[in-house]
């Protein structure tokens, strides 16, 4: 399944929406160390400030000053390797 991508009422967080359901949500903050194969590497993007995993969806939030045109491509990418 494609990963889906819509808007939040904050401007400084997407919702991806990935068709696969979590166990059960979790929630991931940068600077945070994590091994999780799907956060850890979502965080590490420049810009990305939170991560958090529940149901189908994955909501990434970002630095009020980072760009979504940036991040998106990064994020999408990554959970297509995992959820496509």
């Amino acid at each position: 399944m494609p990963v889906s991508v819509s808007q939040t009422p904050n401007p400084n967080a997407l919702k991806f929406t990935v068709g696969t359901e979590f166990d059960s949500p979790k929630s991931f903050a940068a600077g945070q160390q994590t091994d999780d194969p799907v956060a850890a590497p979502i965080i590490a993007i420049d810009g990305v400030t939170s991560v958090f995993m529940s149901a189908d969806f994955v909501t990434v939030s970002k630095q009020p000053d980072a760009f979504w045109d940036d991040i998106v491509p990064a994020v999408s990418e990554i959970l297509q390797e995992h959820y496509g």
